[in-house]
Protein backbone atom coordinates (compact mmCIF):
# COMPACT_ATOMS: atom_id res chain seq x y z
CA UNK A 1 0.00 0.00 0.00
CA UNK A 2 1.26 3.65 -0.63
CA UNK A 3 0.02 6.74 -0.13
CA UNK A 4 0.83 10.08 -0.98
CA UNK A 5 0.93 12.85 0.97
CA UNK A 6 -0.30 16.34 0.58
CA UNK A 7 2.07 18.81 3.21
CA UNK A 8 0.55 21.74 4.42
CA UNK A 9 3.06 24.23 5.63
CA UNK A 10 1.64 26.74 8.64
CA UNK A 11 3.64 29.55 10.66
CA UNK A 12 5.09 26.88 13.05
CA UNK A 13 4.38 23.40 11.88
CA UNK A 14 4.04 21.34 9.02
CA UNK A 15 1.25 18.77 8.63
CA UNK A 16 1.25 15.65 6.11
CA UNK A 17 -1.94 14.20 5.20
CA UNK A 18 -2.34 10.81 3.54
CA UNK A 19 -5.02 11.71 0.50
CA UNK A 20 -4.59 9.14 -2.11
CA UNK A 21 -4.40 5.35 -1.86
CA UNK A 22 -2.57 2.81 -4.52
CA UNK A 23 -2.99 -0.68 -3.91
CA UNK A 24 -0.03 -2.94 -3.52
CA UNK A 25 0.20 -6.72 -4.71
CA UNK A 26 2.16 -7.97 -1.48
CA UNK A 27 0.72 -6.26 1.41
CA UNK A 28 0.84 -9.33 3.85
CA UNK A 29 3.62 -10.17 5.20
CA UNK A 30 5.62 -9.03 1.77
CA UNK A 31 4.03 -12.20 0.45
CA UNK A 32 1.99 -12.45 -2.56
CA UNK A 33 0.64 -15.97 -1.55
CA UNK A 34 -0.22 -14.63 1.83
CA UNK A 35 -1.98 -11.93 0.61
CA UNK A 36 -4.17 -13.43 -2.13
CA UNK A 37 -5.24 -16.26 0.94
CA UNK A 38 -6.67 -13.38 2.96
CA UNK A 39 -7.93 -10.88 -0.30
CA UNK A 40 -9.63 -14.64 -0.61
CA UNK A 41 -11.89 -13.97 3.16
CA UNK A 42 -14.79 -12.05 1.51
CA UNK A 43 -15.50 -14.57 -1.11
CA UNK A 44 -15.23 -17.52 1.46
CA UNK A 45 -17.48 -15.35 4.00
CA UNK A 46 -20.21 -15.60 0.59
CA UNK A 47 -20.29 -18.83 0.17
CA UNK A 48 -19.56 -20.38 3.44
CA UNK A 49 -22.76 -18.10 5.20
CA UNK A 50 -25.11 -18.80 1.51
CA UNK A 51 -23.79 -22.53 0.34
CA UNK A 52 -22.82 -23.88 4.51
CA UNK A 53 -24.91 -22.13 7.12
CA UNK A 54 -28.03 -21.28 4.75
CA UNK A 55 -28.64 -17.06 5.56
CA UNK A 56 -30.49 -15.09 3.72
CA UNK A 57 -28.75 -13.61 0.66
CA UNK A 58 -28.80 -9.69 1.64
CA UNK A 59 -27.46 -11.33 5.58
CA UNK A 60 -24.26 -12.92 3.39
CA UNK A 61 -24.04 -10.20 1.26
CA UNK A 62 -23.66 -6.86 4.30
CA UNK A 63 -21.30 -9.67 6.23
CA UNK A 64 -19.43 -10.03 3.39
CA UNK A 65 -18.95 -6.34 2.60
CA UNK A 66 -18.21 -5.71 6.60
CA UNK A 67 -15.21 -8.19 5.75
CA UNK A 68 -13.80 -6.79 2.87
CA UNK A 69 -13.85 -3.53 4.52
CA UNK A 70 -11.91 -4.77 7.52
CA UNK A 71 -9.79 -7.07 5.38
CA UNK A 72 -8.99 -3.59 2.82
CA UNK A 73 -8.45 -1.27 5.66
CA UNK A 74 -6.14 -3.99 8.29
CA UNK A 75 -4.70 -5.94 5.68
CA UNK A 76 -4.23 -4.06 2.54
CA UNK A 77 -4.01 -0.76 4.07
CA UNK A 78 -6.92 1.07 2.53
CA UNK A 79 -8.26 3.85 4.46
CA UNK A 80 -11.79 2.94 5.90
CA UNK A 81 -13.42 5.90 4.53
CA UNK A 82 -12.46 5.34 1.07
CA UNK A 83 -13.05 1.37 1.49
CA UNK A 84 -17.17 2.44 2.71
CA UNK A 85 -16.92 5.22 0.08
CA UNK A 86 -16.07 2.24 -2.33
CA UNK A 87 -18.80 0.19 -0.60
CA UNK A 88 -21.82 2.89 -2.00
CA UNK A 89 -20.36 3.44 -5.18
CA UNK A 90 -20.73 -0.43 -5.94
CA UNK A 91 -23.96 0.10 -4.26
CA UNK A 92 -24.99 2.44 -6.52
CA UNK A 93 -24.28 0.54 -9.32
CA UNK A 94 -26.10 -2.34 -8.22
CA UNK A 95 -29.39 -0.02 -7.62
CA UNK A 96 -29.10 1.45 -11.11
CA UNK A 97 -28.29 -0.22 -13.75
CA UNK A 98 -28.63 -3.61 -12.81
CA UNK A 99 -31.34 -4.02 -10.55
CA UNK A 100 -33.33 -1.38 -13.04
CA UNK A 101 -33.11 -3.96 -15.74
CA UNK A 102 -34.38 -6.72 -13.53
CA UNK A 103 -37.07 -4.68 -12.19
CA UNK A 104 -38.49 -3.52 -15.57
CA UNK A 105 -38.06 -6.81 -16.89
CA UNK A 106 -40.42 -8.39 -14.46
CA UNK A 107 -42.65 -5.64 -14.50
CA UNK A 108 -42.95 -5.80 -17.86
CA UNK A 109 -43.80 -9.67 -17.89
CA UNK A 110 -46.26 -9.14 -14.81
CA UNK A 111 -48.13 -6.42 -17.04
CA UNK A 112 -48.39 -9.43 -19.45
CA UNK A 113 -50.25 -11.74 -16.42
CA UNK A 114 -52.36 -8.92 -15.86
CA UNK A 115 -53.88 -8.79 -19.13
CA UNK A 116 -54.42 -12.36 -19.61
CA UNK A 117 -52.11 -12.61 -22.50
CA UNK A 118 -49.47 -14.51 -21.14
CA UNK A 119 -52.25 -17.39 -21.15
CA UNK A 120 -51.53 -17.15 -25.01
CA UNK A 121 -48.42 -17.38 -25.11
CA UNK A 122 -48.18 -20.60 -22.92
CA UNK A 123 -50.54 -22.08 -25.11
CA UNK A 124 -48.27 -20.70 -28.42
CA UNK A 125 -44.79 -22.18 -26.91
CA UNK A 126 -47.18 -25.64 -26.05
CA UNK A 127 -48.02 -25.60 -30.11
CA UNK A 128 -43.87 -25.93 -31.01
CA UNK A 129 -43.60 -28.61 -28.20
CA UNK A 130 -46.09 -29.93 -25.28
CA UNK A 131 -42.89 -31.41 -23.44
CA UNK A 132 -41.59 -29.29 -20.62
CA UNK A 133 -38.17 -30.72 -20.81
CA UNK A 134 -37.87 -29.26 -24.59
CA UNK A 135 -40.22 -25.93 -23.34
CA UNK A 136 -36.87 -25.50 -20.94
CA UNK A 137 -34.73 -25.32 -24.05
CA UNK A 138 -36.53 -23.50 -26.15
CA UNK A 139 -37.32 -20.74 -23.37
CA UNK A 140 -33.89 -20.92 -21.65
CA UNK A 141 -31.49 -21.18 -23.86
CA UNK A 142 -33.12 -20.22 -27.05
CA UNK A 143 -35.12 -17.27 -26.16
CA UNK A 144 -33.00 -16.65 -23.01
CA UNK A 145 -29.60 -16.63 -25.29
CA UNK A 146 -31.63 -13.83 -27.41
CA UNK A 147 -32.26 -11.71 -24.38
CA UNK A 148 -28.66 -12.28 -23.55
CA UNK A 149 -27.78 -10.84 -26.98
CA UNK A 150 -29.46 -7.66 -26.71
CA UNK A 151 -29.80 -6.84 -23.22
CA UNK A 152 -28.04 -9.19 -20.64
CA UNK A 153 -26.82 -7.94 -17.09
CA UNK A 154 -29.95 -10.03 -15.60
CA UNK A 155 -32.33 -9.61 -17.86
CA UNK A 156 -32.78 -12.48 -19.55
CA UNK A 157 -32.53 -14.82 -15.83
CA UNK A 158 -35.38 -12.41 -14.36
CA UNK A 159 -37.61 -13.26 -18.35
CA UNK A 160 -37.51 -16.94 -18.87
CA UNK A 161 -37.13 -17.48 -15.32
CA UNK A 162 -41.10 -16.35 -14.58
CA UNK A 163 -41.61 -18.00 -18.06
CA UNK A 164 -40.64 -21.33 -16.73
CA UNK A 165 -42.20 -21.19 -13.56
CA UNK A 166 -45.76 -19.89 -15.43
CA UNK A 167 -45.04 -23.11 -17.65
CA UNK A 168 -45.52 -25.58 -14.61
CA UNK A 169 -41.93 -25.75 -13.55
CA UNK A 170 -41.29 -25.61 -9.68
CA UNK A 171 -39.73 -22.41 -8.32
CA UNK A 172 -36.60 -24.13 -7.68
CA UNK A 173 -35.84 -25.94 -11.08
CA UNK A 174 -36.56 -23.17 -12.99
CA UNK A 175 -34.01 -21.01 -11.05
CA UNK A 176 -31.49 -23.55 -11.83
CA UNK A 177 -32.46 -24.25 -15.43
CA UNK A 178 -32.11 -20.66 -16.46
CA UNK A 179 -29.02 -20.18 -14.69
CA UNK A 180 -27.35 -23.24 -16.53
CA UNK A 181 -29.01 -21.90 -19.54
CA UNK A 182 -27.51 -18.52 -19.03
CA UNK A 183 -23.82 -19.34 -19.42
CA UNK A 184 -22.79 -19.82 -23.38
CA UNK A 185 -24.48 -17.01 -25.02
CA UNK A 186 -22.77 -14.68 -22.05
CA UNK A 187 -19.26 -14.36 -24.17
CA UNK A 188 -21.20 -12.01 -26.45
CA UNK A 189 -24.31 -10.59 -24.47
CA UNK A 190 -24.93 -7.18 -24.58
CA UNK A 191 -24.27 -6.78 -27.72
CA UNK A 192 -20.37 -7.92 -27.35
CA UNK A 193 -19.30 -5.53 -25.08
CA UNK A 194 -17.68 -8.34 -22.53
CA UNK A 195 -15.32 -8.64 -25.86
CA UNK A 196 -15.24 -5.52 -26.82
CA UNK A 197 -14.24 -4.52 -23.31
CA UNK A 198 -11.31 -6.87 -23.19
CA UNK A 199 -10.17 -5.55 -26.77
CA UNK A 200 -10.29 -2.00 -25.61
CA UNK A 201 -7.91 -2.75 -22.69
CA UNK A 202 -5.44 -4.91 -24.19
CA UNK A 203 -5.05 -3.28 -27.63
CA UNK A 204 -6.10 -6.66 -29.32
CA UNK A 205 -8.59 -6.44 -32.00
CA UNK A 206 -11.83 -6.97 -30.34
CA UNK A 207 -12.86 -9.18 -33.42
CA UNK A 208 -9.84 -11.21 -32.80
CA UNK A 209 -10.89 -11.95 -29.50
CA UNK A 210 -14.35 -13.07 -30.15
CA UNK A 211 -13.11 -15.37 -33.09
CA UNK A 212 -10.89 -16.99 -30.50
CA UNK A 213 -14.10 -16.85 -28.16
CA UNK A 214 -15.58 -18.51 -30.91
CA UNK A 215 -13.86 -21.72 -30.80
CA UNK A 216 -14.09 -22.26 -27.12
CA UNK A 217 -18.05 -21.47 -25.67
CA UNK A 218 -19.37 -23.05 -28.95
CA UNK A 219 -17.93 -26.45 -26.97
CA UNK A 220 -19.65 -25.71 -24.29
CA UNK A 221 -22.73 -24.57 -25.84
CA UNK A 222 -23.13 -27.66 -27.87
CA UNK A 223 -23.25 -30.04 -24.44
CA UNK A 224 -25.90 -27.09 -22.76
CA UNK A 225 -29.14 -28.40 -23.62
CA UNK A 226 -28.08 -31.96 -22.80
CA UNK A 227 -27.08 -30.37 -19.55
CA UNK A 228 -30.66 -28.67 -19.46
CA UNK A 229 -32.49 -31.74 -19.76
CA UNK A 230 -30.65 -33.89 -17.64
CA UNK A 231 -31.98 -30.86 -14.93
CA UNK A 232 -35.52 -30.85 -16.07
CA UNK A 233 -36.39 -34.64 -16.84
CA UNK A 234 -33.23 -36.27 -15.30
CA UNK A 235 -31.44 -39.24 -16.75
CA UNK A 236 -34.75 -40.80 -18.17
CA UNK A 237 -35.26 -37.50 -19.89
CA UNK A 238 -32.35 -37.35 -21.74
CA UNK A 239 -32.84 -40.84 -23.19
CA UNK A 240 -35.91 -39.39 -24.45
CA UNK A 241 -35.15 -35.86 -25.44
CA UNK A 242 -31.58 -36.48 -26.56
CA UNK A 243 -32.20 -36.18 -30.37
CA UNK A 244 -33.83 -32.63 -30.44
CA UNK A 245 -31.35 -31.40 -27.58
CA UNK A 246 -28.25 -32.91 -29.75
CA UNK A 247 -29.53 -30.58 -32.68
CA UNK A 248 -30.22 -27.79 -31.48
CA UNK A 249 -26.72 -27.57 -29.45
CA UNK A 250 -24.77 -28.09 -31.95
CA UNK A 251 -26.74 -25.65 -34.74
CA UNK A 252 -26.06 -22.82 -31.70
CA UNK A 253 -22.76 -23.93 -31.25
CA UNK A 254 -22.08 -23.91 -35.39
CA UNK A 255 -23.41 -20.67 -35.89
CA UNK A 256 -21.54 -18.71 -32.90
CA UNK A 257 -18.60 -20.11 -34.28
CA UNK A 258 -19.49 -19.46 -37.78
CA UNK A 259 -20.55 -15.50 -36.62
CA UNK A 260 -18.00 -14.84 -34.00
CA UNK A 261 -15.27 -16.05 -36.95
CA UNK A 262 -16.57 -14.34 -39.98
CA UNK A 263 -19.56 -12.19 -39.32
CA UNK A 264 -19.72 -9.83 -36.05
CA UNK A 265 -19.00 -10.21 -32.67
CA UNK A 266 -21.86 -7.76 -31.60
CA UNK A 267 -23.97 -9.99 -33.82
CA UNK A 268 -22.97 -13.41 -32.65
CA UNK A 269 -25.38 -14.38 -29.97
CA UNK A 270 -28.39 -13.10 -32.37
CA UNK A 271 -27.47 -14.95 -35.25
CA UNK A 272 -26.96 -18.12 -33.15
CA UNK A 273 -30.45 -18.10 -30.89
CA UNK A 274 -32.41 -17.73 -34.08
CA UNK A 275 -30.10 -20.28 -35.72
CA UNK A 276 -31.43 -22.85 -32.46
CA UNK A 277 -34.61 -21.94 -32.37
CA UNK A 278 -35.19 -22.54 -35.99
CA UNK A 279 -33.43 -26.10 -35.40
CA UNK A 280 -36.16 -26.92 -32.76
CA UNK A 281 -38.95 -25.88 -34.36
CA UNK A 282 -38.40 -27.70 -37.92
CA UNK A 283 -36.94 -30.66 -36.46
CA UNK A 284 -40.41 -31.24 -33.90
CA UNK A 285 -42.29 -30.88 -36.89
CA UNK A 286 -40.66 -34.20 -38.01
CA UNK A 287 -39.81 -35.62 -34.43
CA UNK A 288 -41.59 -36.00 -31.43
CA UNK A 289 -39.86 -37.23 -27.57
CA UNK A 290 -41.66 -39.68 -25.40
CA UNK A 291 -42.21 -39.73 -21.84
CA UNK A 292 -44.23 -36.38 -21.97
CA UNK A 293 -47.44 -37.52 -19.73
CA UNK A 294 -44.83 -38.44 -17.08
CA UNK A 295 -42.46 -35.71 -17.09
CA UNK A 296 -45.64 -33.35 -16.82
CA UNK A 297 -46.48 -35.34 -13.96
CA UNK A 298 -43.28 -35.38 -12.03
CA UNK A 299 -43.03 -31.63 -12.49
CA UNK A 300 -46.53 -30.94 -11.18
CA UNK A 301 -46.12 -33.23 -7.82
CA UNK A 302 -42.46 -31.47 -7.39
CA UNK A 303 -44.29 -28.21 -7.66
CA UNK A 304 -46.70 -28.61 -5.66
CA UNK A 305 -44.22 -30.17 -2.86
CA UNK A 306 -41.96 -26.86 -3.61
CA UNK A 307 -45.16 -24.38 -3.01
CA UNK A 308 -46.32 -26.42 0.14
CA UNK A 309 -42.87 -25.16 2.20
CA UNK A 310 -44.21 -21.79 1.45
CA UNK A 311 -44.91 -20.66 5.40
CA UNK A 312 -43.57 -23.84 6.94
CA UNK A 313 -41.45 -24.12 10.56
CA UNK A 314 -38.05 -22.77 9.49
CA UNK A 315 -38.92 -22.28 5.80
CA UNK A 316 -37.51 -19.15 3.85
CA UNK A 317 -39.73 -16.08 3.84
CA UNK A 318 -40.85 -17.16 0.42
CA UNK A 319 -43.02 -15.03 -1.85
CA UNK A 320 -44.38 -16.59 -4.98
CA UNK A 321 -45.37 -14.35 -8.30
CA UNK A 322 -48.97 -13.64 -8.49
CA UNK A 323 -49.37 -16.20 -11.40
CA UNK A 324 -47.71 -18.78 -9.46
CA UNK A 325 -50.71 -21.44 -10.67
CA UNK A 326 -50.23 -24.11 -13.37
CA UNK A 327 -52.43 -24.60 -16.04
CA UNK A 328 -53.24 -28.29 -16.71
CA UNK A 329 -51.94 -29.78 -19.78
CA UNK A 330 -55.59 -30.53 -20.81
CA UNK A 331 -56.29 -26.91 -20.63
CA UNK A 332 -53.20 -25.65 -21.99
CA UNK A 333 -54.03 -28.17 -25.43
CA UNK A 334 -57.44 -27.06 -25.76
CA UNK A 335 -56.66 -23.27 -25.33
CA UNK A 336 -53.73 -23.84 -28.34
CA UNK A 337 -56.02 -25.34 -30.48
CA UNK A 338 -58.33 -21.67 -30.12
CA UNK A 339 -55.15 -19.79 -30.95
CA UNK A 340 -55.19 -17.86 -33.77
CA UNK A 341 -52.57 -15.92 -35.99
CA UNK A 342 -54.20 -12.83 -34.35
CA UNK A 343 -53.66 -13.98 -30.52
CA UNK A 344 -50.45 -15.52 -31.59
CA UNK A 345 -48.86 -12.53 -32.35
CA UNK A 346 -50.25 -10.40 -29.95
CA UNK A 347 -49.10 -12.94 -27.16
CA UNK A 348 -45.76 -12.28 -29.05
CA UNK A 349 -46.17 -8.61 -29.01
CA UNK A 350 -44.08 -7.94 -25.55
CA UNK A 351 -40.87 -9.84 -26.74
CA UNK A 352 -40.93 -8.64 -30.29
CA UNK A 353 -41.21 -5.57 -29.41
CA UNK A 354 -38.15 -5.92 -26.71
CA UNK A 355 -36.39 -7.59 -29.59
CA UNK A 356 -37.19 -4.41 -31.82
CA UNK A 357 -36.01 -2.06 -29.36
CA UNK A 358 -33.13 -3.50 -28.27
CA UNK A 359 -31.89 -4.33 -31.89
CA UNK A 360 -32.30 -0.68 -32.70
CA UNK A 361 -30.60 0.51 -29.80
CA UNK A 362 -27.80 -1.43 -30.32
CA UNK A 363 -27.54 -2.24 -33.85
CA UNK A 364 -28.14 1.30 -35.24
CA UNK A 365 -25.17 3.02 -35.14
CA UNK A 366 -26.53 6.47 -35.04
CA UNK A 367 -29.38 5.47 -32.45
CA UNK A 368 -26.52 3.93 -29.98
CA UNK A 369 -24.20 7.21 -30.19
CA UNK A 370 -27.08 9.09 -29.23
CA UNK A 371 -28.18 6.74 -26.26
CA UNK A 372 -24.74 6.61 -24.88
CA UNK A 373 -23.95 10.19 -25.32
CA UNK A 374 -27.36 11.01 -22.52
CA UNK A 375 -25.44 8.57 -20.39
CA UNK A 376 -24.33 11.37 -17.26
CA UNK A 377 -20.87 10.93 -15.93
CA UNK A 378 -20.28 11.51 -12.38
CA UNK A 379 -16.74 11.32 -9.96
CA UNK A 380 -17.60 9.83 -7.45
CA UNK A 381 -17.64 12.17 -4.22
CA UNK A 382 -15.07 11.58 -2.06
CA UNK A 383 -13.15 8.69 -3.98
CA UNK A 384 -12.38 10.27 -7.44
CA UNK A 385 -8.72 10.80 -7.45
CA UNK A 386 -8.40 9.38 -4.37
CA UNK A 387 -7.73 5.76 -5.21
CA UNK A 388 -5.27 4.82 -7.96
CA UNK A 389 -4.16 1.79 -9.92
CA UNK A 390 -1.26 -0.39 -9.32
CA UNK A 391 0.65 2.02 -11.43
CA UNK A 392 0.27 4.94 -9.77
CA UNK A 393 -2.43 6.74 -11.99
CA UNK A 394 -5.86 7.64 -10.94
CA UNK A 395 -8.40 4.76 -11.42
CA UNK A 396 -10.93 5.61 -14.16
CA UNK A 397 -13.34 3.01 -12.56
CA UNK A 398 -14.38 5.95 -9.67
CA UNK A 399 -16.02 7.70 -12.00
CA UNK A 400 -19.89 6.47 -11.92
CA UNK A 401 -22.17 6.39 -15.26
CA UNK A 402 -25.59 7.04 -14.87
CA UNK A 403 -27.27 5.20 -18.45
CA UNK A 404 -30.98 6.90 -17.55
CA UNK A 405 -32.05 6.46 -21.64
CA UNK A 406 -29.22 4.11 -22.80
CA UNK A 407 -30.25 1.59 -19.70
CA UNK A 408 -32.00 -1.66 -20.74
CA UNK A 409 -33.99 -0.63 -18.36
CA UNK A 410 -35.30 2.51 -19.29
CA UNK A 411 -35.70 0.54 -22.67
CA UNK A 412 -37.84 -2.20 -20.99
CA UNK A 413 -39.62 0.44 -18.77
CA UNK A 414 -40.71 1.76 -22.59
CA UNK A 415 -41.53 -1.34 -23.18
CA UNK A 416 -43.72 -2.09 -21.06
CA UNK A 417 -45.80 1.20 -21.07
CA UNK A 418 -46.23 0.58 -24.70
CA UNK A 419 -47.48 -3.31 -23.90
CA UNK A 420 -49.77 -1.47 -20.76
CA UNK A 421 -51.56 0.81 -23.44
CA UNK A 422 -52.06 -1.64 -26.05
CA UNK A 423 -53.59 -4.64 -23.51
CA UNK A 424 -55.58 -2.19 -22.62
CA UNK A 425 -54.45 -2.35 -18.96
CA UNK A 426 -53.82 1.23 -18.33
CA UNK A 427 -52.32 3.51 -16.49
CA UNK A 428 -53.52 2.58 -12.97
CA UNK A 429 -53.35 -1.47 -13.57
CA UNK A 430 -49.23 -0.74 -14.49
CA UNK A 431 -48.67 1.97 -11.56
CA UNK A 432 -49.89 -1.16 -9.54
CA UNK A 433 -47.99 -3.84 -10.92
CA UNK A 434 -45.08 -1.56 -10.51
CA UNK A 435 -45.60 -1.04 -7.19
CA UNK A 436 -45.96 -5.13 -6.40
CA UNK A 437 -42.92 -5.72 -8.41
CA UNK A 438 -40.81 -3.28 -6.06
CA UNK A 439 -42.79 -4.33 -2.88
CA UNK A 440 -41.98 -7.85 -3.83
CA UNK A 441 -38.31 -7.26 -4.88
CA UNK A 442 -37.57 -5.00 -1.69
CA UNK A 443 -34.41 -7.49 0.07
CA UNK A 444 -32.97 -8.07 -3.41
CA UNK A 445 -32.36 -4.59 -4.35
CA UNK A 446 -30.60 -4.77 -0.85
CA UNK A 447 -29.04 -8.10 -1.86
CA UNK A 448 -27.68 -7.21 -5.51
CA UNK A 449 -26.16 -3.48 -3.31
CA UNK A 450 -24.45 -5.64 -1.26
CA UNK A 451 -22.93 -7.74 -3.99
CA UNK A 452 -21.69 -4.85 -5.72
CA UNK A 453 -20.50 -3.01 -2.59
CA UNK A 454 -18.60 -6.20 -2.32
CA UNK A 455 -17.12 -5.95 -5.63
CA UNK A 456 -16.07 -2.53 -5.84
CA UNK A 457 -14.37 -2.96 -2.13
CA UNK A 458 -12.14 -5.49 -3.26
CA UNK A 459 -11.49 -4.10 -6.55
CA UNK A 460 -10.41 -1.06 -5.48
CA UNK A 461 -8.36 -1.70 -2.60
CA UNK A 462 -6.48 -4.78 -4.86
CA UNK A 463 -8.42 -8.07 -3.16
CA UNK A 464 -9.25 -8.91 -6.62
CA UNK A 465 -5.85 -7.94 -8.73
CA UNK A 466 -3.94 -9.98 -5.53
CA UNK A 467 -5.78 -13.05 -6.30
CA UNK A 468 -5.55 -13.10 -10.13
CA UNK A 469 -1.49 -12.17 -9.80
CA UNK A 470 -1.29 -15.43 -7.49
CA UNK A 471 -3.15 -17.72 -10.33
CA UNK A 472 -1.16 -16.19 -12.64
CA UNK A 473 2.19 -16.80 -10.90
CA UNK A 474 2.20 -20.50 -12.50
CA UNK A 475 3.79 -20.06 -15.64
CA UNK A 476 3.31 -22.32 -19.07
CA UNK A 477 0.71 -24.06 -16.33
CA UNK A 478 -1.16 -20.89 -15.97
CA UNK A 479 -3.03 -21.52 -19.75
CA UNK A 480 -4.89 -24.44 -17.68
CA UNK A 481 -5.74 -22.23 -14.88
CA UNK A 482 -6.71 -18.57 -16.77
CA UNK A 483 -10.31 -19.12 -17.36
CA UNK A 484 -10.67 -19.05 -13.51
CA UNK A 485 -10.23 -15.89 -13.29
CA UNK A 486 -12.71 -15.22 -15.39
CA UNK A 487 -14.71 -17.62 -13.67
CA UNK A 488 -13.86 -15.81 -10.13
CA UNK A 489 -14.36 -12.45 -11.77
CA UNK A 490 -17.88 -13.25 -12.83
CA UNK A 491 -18.37 -14.57 -10.07
CA UNK A 492 -17.66 -11.56 -7.42
CA UNK A 493 -19.13 -9.14 -10.20
CA UNK A 494 -21.78 -11.27 -12.27
CA UNK A 495 -20.66 -9.61 -15.13
CA UNK A 496 -18.42 -10.92 -17.68
CA UNK A 497 -17.75 -7.71 -18.62
CA UNK A 498 -16.75 -6.43 -15.32
CA UNK A 499 -14.55 -9.75 -14.97
CA UNK A 500 -12.48 -8.52 -18.55
CA UNK A 501 -12.28 -5.23 -17.21
CA UNK A 502 -10.46 -6.75 -13.62
CA UNK A 503 -8.03 -9.29 -15.65
CA UNK A 504 -7.76 -8.86 -19.70
CA UNK A 505 -4.56 -6.72 -19.05
CA UNK A 506 -2.92 -9.48 -16.66
CA UNK A 507 -3.93 -12.25 -18.80
CA UNK A 508 -2.38 -10.22 -21.53
CA UNK A 509 0.77 -9.65 -19.31
CA UNK A 510 1.28 -13.48 -17.61
CA UNK A 511 0.66 -14.96 -21.26
CA UNK A 512 3.74 -12.44 -22.66
CA UNK A 513 5.94 -13.83 -19.96
CA UNK A 514 5.21 -16.97 -20.14
CA UNK A 515 5.45 -17.42 -24.17
CA UNK A 516 1.69 -18.28 -24.21
CA UNK A 517 -0.47 -16.55 -27.00
CA UNK A 518 -1.94 -13.64 -26.01
CA UNK A 519 -5.20 -13.50 -27.15
CA UNK A 520 -5.84 -17.01 -26.41
CA UNK A 521 -5.38 -16.14 -22.47
CA UNK A 522 -7.58 -13.36 -22.98
CA UNK A 523 -10.48 -15.01 -24.72
CA UNK A 524 -9.72 -17.80 -22.08
CA UNK A 525 -10.95 -14.78 -19.75
CA UNK A 526 -14.27 -14.31 -21.44
CA UNK A 527 -14.93 -17.86 -21.97
CA UNK A 528 -13.97 -18.85 -18.07
CA UNK A 529 -16.49 -16.21 -17.26
CA UNK A 530 -19.44 -17.65 -19.06
CA UNK A 531 -19.72 -20.57 -16.32
CA UNK A 532 -19.06 -17.95 -13.28
CA UNK A 533 -22.15 -16.02 -13.97
CA UNK A 534 -24.48 -19.02 -12.62
CA UNK A 535 -23.02 -18.87 -9.12
CA UNK A 536 -22.41 -15.02 -8.79
CA UNK A 537 -24.67 -14.03 -5.81
CA UNK A 538 -25.72 -10.81 -7.97
CA UNK A 539 -27.33 -13.58 -10.49
CA UNK A 540 -28.71 -15.68 -7.53
CA UNK A 541 -30.67 -13.53 -6.49
CA UNK A 542 -32.36 -12.27 -9.38
CA UNK A 543 -33.11 -15.89 -10.16
CA UNK A 544 -34.92 -16.23 -6.68
CA UNK A 545 -36.66 -13.00 -7.43
CA UNK A 546 -38.17 -13.83 -10.38
CA UNK A 547 -39.77 -17.25 -9.31
CA UNK A 548 -40.51 -16.37 -5.99
CA UNK A 549 -37.82 -17.74 -3.78
CA UNK A 550 -36.27 -14.94 -2.36
CA UNK A 551 -34.02 -15.80 0.78
CA UNK A 552 -33.69 -19.58 -0.83
CA UNK A 553 -30.23 -18.12 -2.45
CA UNK A 554 -28.56 -20.95 -0.96
CA UNK A 555 -30.56 -23.49 -2.39
CA UNK A 556 -30.13 -22.23 -5.68
CA UNK A 557 -26.57 -22.40 -5.28
CA UNK A 558 -26.43 -25.91 -3.99
CA UNK A 559 -28.08 -27.04 -7.21
CA UNK A 560 -26.36 -25.18 -9.40
CA UNK A 561 -22.48 -24.87 -7.85
CA UNK A 562 -21.47 -28.38 -8.97
CA UNK A 563 -22.31 -27.49 -12.63
CA UNK A 564 -20.53 -24.56 -12.62
CA UNK A 565 -17.08 -25.98 -11.00
CA UNK A 566 -17.52 -29.05 -13.68
CA UNK A 567 -17.62 -26.87 -16.66
CA UNK A 568 -15.03 -24.60 -15.30
CA UNK A 569 -12.60 -27.46 -15.36
CA UNK A 570 -13.68 -28.27 -18.39
CA UNK A 571 -13.11 -24.75 -19.93
CA UNK A 572 -9.75 -25.23 -18.26
CA UNK A 573 -9.06 -28.38 -20.05
CA UNK A 574 -9.68 -26.77 -23.33
CA UNK A 575 -8.12 -23.69 -23.09
CA UNK A 576 -4.95 -25.42 -21.88
CA UNK A 577 -4.83 -28.25 -24.33
CA UNK A 578 -5.67 -25.35 -26.91
CA UNK A 579 -2.10 -23.78 -26.32
CA UNK A 580 -0.41 -26.79 -27.01
CA UNK A 581 -2.11 -29.82 -29.35
CA UNK A 582 -4.89 -28.28 -29.62
CA UNK A 583 -3.87 -25.54 -31.25
CA UNK A 584 -4.79 -26.31 -34.73
CA UNK A 585 -8.48 -25.41 -33.23
CA UNK A 586 -7.52 -21.65 -32.97
CA UNK A 587 -8.54 -19.28 -35.85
Amino acid sequence: MTLTAVTTTGPATALAVPTQFRPELTPVGGSLTLSALVALLPLVTVFVTLGVLRWKAHWAGLTAVAVAVLVASLAFGMPVHLAALSATQGAAFGLFPIMWIVFTAILLYQVTVRSGRFEDLRATFHLISDDPRIQAIIIAFCFGGLLEALAGFGAPVAITGVMLMALGFSPLRAAAVVLLANTAPVAFGAVGTPIITAGTLTGIPYHEIGAYVGHQTPVLAAFVPLLLVLMAGGRRGVRETWPVAVVVGLTFAVAQWFAATYVSVELTDIIASLAGLAAAVLFLKAWRPRGRETALATMQVERERELATVGAPGSADVTPPADAHAVSADALAARSRDLTPGRITMALLPYLLVIVVFGVAKLVTPVKTWLVGTDVKVPWPGLSGEVLTLKGSPSAATTYTLPWLSSPGTMLLLCSLAVAAVYAVGMRGWAAEAWAVAHRMRWAFLTVASMLALAYVMNFSGQTIVIGTWIAGTGALFAYLSPTLGWIGTAVTGSDTSANALFATLQQSAAQTAGIDPTLLVASNTSGGVVGKMISPQNLTIAATSVGLLGREADILRRVLPWSVGLILAMCLLVGLQSTVLAWMLP
